[in-house]
Formats: C-alpha cells, structure tokens, sequence
C-alpha cells in the first residue's frame, strides 16, 4: 500500500471543517485528455494522481478556453476569457512588453484577502516586465520560486540533464538569456539545474504549508508544473523508469510530486481541510510524436480548438466533502475562481467573470451551469461547445498527426453552415452532423439555433482588450542576473548552487 493510499483511508467519512479549506491547485503543461492512468492510457505511470482520481471527483468534460500556455493560464487565474484581459493571440516570449494586466483580479488577490496565504510554485508565462511589474508578487502571491515562461524559451540545450554534464535532449530558443529561476523577485539563478526544480518546488510548498499552519491561517498553493512540456527532463529517480520515455519519465515526475504534496498535507493532519485540484493548461504538443503526449480518442491536441486541444483531465478532492465518482458536467477552468471564491467565503471581484461557481456540484447539493455550453475562443475566434459549433484552424503543434485539419497549414476557416458535433456519442469528431442536410432531425435544428442565438449574444457582449502580446518586445525586458555583463545575452549567467 502507498504512502497517499494509507492517508486516504486513515481518513472517516463525514469530515467537516469550521474554516476555510486550504487549497492546493496542481496544473500540468502540455498534458494530454488520454495521458493519465485514470484516463485510460494504458502505460502511463500515475498511480498518485489515479488515487486522486478514485477517491475524488474525476471530470469527463472539463475545459480550457484556450489551448496556449500564456492564455490559458490567465484564464485559470481570473476566471476571464482572454480576450478580457488582452491576453491573446498567441503566448508571452522573455522581452515581451505586455503581460497579464495589474488591474485584473487574481485568484491568489481573491485568497490574500480572505487571510490566505498565498504561493506559487513553477511556470508563470504570464509576463515579466520593467522591473518584474508583472510577475506572481505583484498579483497576489505572498511567495513564489519558479521561472518566468517555458523552459524552451532560452538556450536550455545548454542545460544539463541527468547524469550530470549531459545535454538535455531538443531544442530551444537561441540569442536569449538563460532561463532564470526566481526567488520572489531575485534570481535565485540562471539557468537552473532542470532536473531539481520539482524537488525544490515540493520543498517550497512543503514550507509554505508548515508556515501557514504555524500562522493559523489557511494556505493557497498554485502548483505550475513544467511536466509534461517539452523538452521533457526528469530527477534521477525518475530517469529511464516509466516505460515511457522521456515524456513518461516527466509526467511519472510529476505524479511523484502529487504524492509528496498529499503525504505533506497527510503530515500536517490537513488532508480532511485541503481542497486538491489538478487539471492542465492544454492538450498535448503531438508535434513532437513520442516526446509528446496523448489526447486519446480526441482530435488534434495542442494549438487548436478541437477537443484534444482544450479538454483536458481534471480531478477534485477532498475528504469529507466531496463523494467520490465521475461527473460528466461541463466544468472549465473559468470555474474555479468563482468556486473558490464560494468555498472559502471570499466576495468575488466587481468585475465580468465568465466562470460559474462549481461547488454545488462539487459538494452534490445541486446543479450548476444551466445553459448546457461553454464558451471557448482562439485568437477572435469564439466557439461553444457540447455540442459545438467549431472553426477549423490547425496549429504546427499538431502537425505529423494523420488528420490534416490539425496541421499549420490548415487555415482558420469559417463554416457555414458551422461544424456540429455531438460529443457525447462523437469526442473524437468524426461525423459533422450538417454534413447531409437532408438527413438532418428537427432536435438538431433546434439545437442549432440555440447555440447560434448564444453565440450572438456572446458576440453582443463581448468587450475585447488590447493585445498584451501585440505590444510588442523589448530585449531589455529579459531578466539577467549580471545586467550590465558583456556580451549580452550569454553573459547572463549565475551558478546554480544545487546543481
């Protein structure tokens, strides 16, 4: 018997709490719908995350509106689409000039207030700028050690992996600063030793919980995982161990550190008080074929607005609270400010949030979303979904799959009459029920108009921001831990003490 299925049945049912649950919220990079065990892959090595998913509520039919990290991930983080918070098209680079907009309330700002304490661990890609104006400190979190955007955006083939001195596999971007691993706002340094990062974003979390305990105060705990994204690197306990690859050696990473966080919270006696959420960013990069992951019986992965590019696994659990199962509700990452917000008591921001508050669902005390669709966008493109009336861009990181409609050289097309499929007979959208016009039942029709009459009302709306991403770069924006070094930028470098 594991560590993290001892805890789960050290546990009685019928856990209650006076307070407000501290709040672990695990988000993966790059993961596909079919890559966990609990999904069905029938290699993956996930055995924590699949007792998660068993003694938890495991979500069929949960959403990313976006299926790009930088969009995405602000979608998590605010509970609003994108194009709300000018976070479109497209991603955050290391000398872009805009980044996730000061004024937009965070799920970390909406915890702070309630007497959260707040970290963040891994990935943030949500901007840097002058002075790290943007970065988590500035937007809520109390903590934070982690790097600025993905780990491909500087030279990491210079990196090493494990064993020592040798190169990690893939290429990255060059002409930039090495990736710089931050402390708060300092560079705790660059480039970092890849393979300890998990290692010491557990550390981290594992203090930021015993702190907040000795404290008195719950805690929120927004773990950005850089597993599953490419380049893939792993710890040594982990390398050449999951029959998978490096991708399997990577996401077997992270399945370790689900379980050193539960055994954490189990330690602290917490685990009847902690919410655990765990979902990803979005589906997989099938561009890079073995090294990347799998979306299953989805079409497309990453890059596009097909379900295997915005549905992703996502799992809920807490002992007491939530019955375990399987729900196949519409749920999406929007969901979870404003469930949170619900959960913990905290007043939801003055401002257009385009989530729904999931906890009765969570909690089997009721229904939530009552329109039965979901809103999902790429670029300016919007769509809605279950059933969905779809574009058709491709995106390179979907290319080398069979299907052509996922390649970059698919355009973004508009349809008319649009694409419709009926997911819950068709995930893999394989049969567009307009395809034969004639054959056509008068429920479908019905339902044609009800989403195209939602659809115009979206569109009546909708207030569009500026592009953070189209304000362009500046080079002096990248952070470098010697900053008047020559030449620049490989100059930027400082020891990484751990390596």
């Amino acid at each position: 018997m594991g560590a993290l299925e001892a805890l789960f049945l050290a546990l009685a049912a019928g856990l209650s709490t006076a307070s407000p649950p501290n709040i672990v919220l695990i988000f993966a990079d790059d993961l596909g719908y079919g890559d966990l065990g609990s999904y069905g892959h029938p290699s993956s090595t996930t055995p924590n995350l699949d007792q998660l998913a068993a003694g938890g509520l495991r979500f069929t039919d949960f959403y990313v509106p976006v299926s790009l990290c930088t969009p995405s991930r602000a979608a998590l983080l605010t509970g609003r689409l994108p194009v709300r918070t000018g976070m479109y098209p497209g991603v955050l680079r290391p000398s872009s000039q805009g980044g996730l907009p000061l004024e937009e309330v965070t799920l970390a700002e909406v915890l702070a207030a309630r007497g959260y304490l707040t970290g963040m661990a891994g990935k943030w890609h949500l901007g840097v700028g002058p002075e790290g104006a943007f970065l988590p400190p500035h937007q809520g979190f109390h903590r934070f050690l982690g790097i600025p955007y993905s780990h491909d955006q500087g030279p990491c083939q210079n990196l090493t992996c494990f064993p020592p001195d040798t190169p990690c596999s893939g290429g990255c971007d060059q002409g930039l600063v090495p990736i710089p691993l931050l402390a708060n706002l300092s560079v705790e340094a660059q480039p970092p030793w890849l393979p300890g990062l998990e290692a010491r974003y557990v550390s981290f979390s594992r203090d930021l919980m015993a702190d907040a305990q000795r404290q008195g105060k719950p805690f929120f705990l927004y773990y950005a995982s850089h597993h599953t994204h490419y380049p893939q690197f792993s710890g040594e306990s982990f390398t050449e161990r999951s029959g998978r690859g490096p991708f399997g050696d990577s996401l077997m990473e992270l399945d370790g550190a689900v379980g050193a966080l539960m055994t954490a919270v189990g330690d602290l006696g917490l685990l009847g008080e902690t919410l655990v959420i765990f979902t990803a960013d979005n589906g997989p990069e099938l561009m890079r074929m073995s090294n990347g992951g799998c979306s299953g019986l989805l079409r497309c992965g990453k890059g596009t607005t097909f379900e295997g590019g915005v549905r992703e696994p996502a799992l809920a659990f807490w002992p007491g609270h939530i019955t375990p199962g399987v729900t196949h509700e519409l749920a999406s990452s929007l969901d979870l400010l404003p469930t949170l917000a619900a959960l913990t008591g905290a007043p939801l921001p003055n401002i257009t949030l385009d989530g729904v508050d999931l906890s009765p669902l969570l909690l089997g005390t009721g229904e939530t979303r009552s329109t039965g669709s979901l809103l999902c966008e790429v670029g300016n493109t919007r769509l809605i979904s279950t059933p969905r009336l779809a574009p058709s861009p491709g995106s390179a990181h979907s290319d080398t799959t069979a299907d052509p409609a996922c390649h970059a050289a698919s355009p973004l097309t508009a349809h008319e009459p649009p694409l419709l499929y009926d997911l819950s007979e068709d995930p893999g959208e394989n049969y567009n029920l307009l395809e034969s016009m004639e054959d056509i039942s008068t429920e479908v029709l019905q339902a044609l108009k009800h989403l195209e009459l939602l659809k115009a009302q979206y569109d009546a709306d909708m207030t569009f921001s500026p592009s953070q991403i189209a304000r362009g770069e500046d080079p002096a924006l990248q952070i470098c831990c010697q900053p008047s070094c020559f030449p620049h930028p490989i100059c930027c470098s400082c020891p990484d003490a751990q390596t």
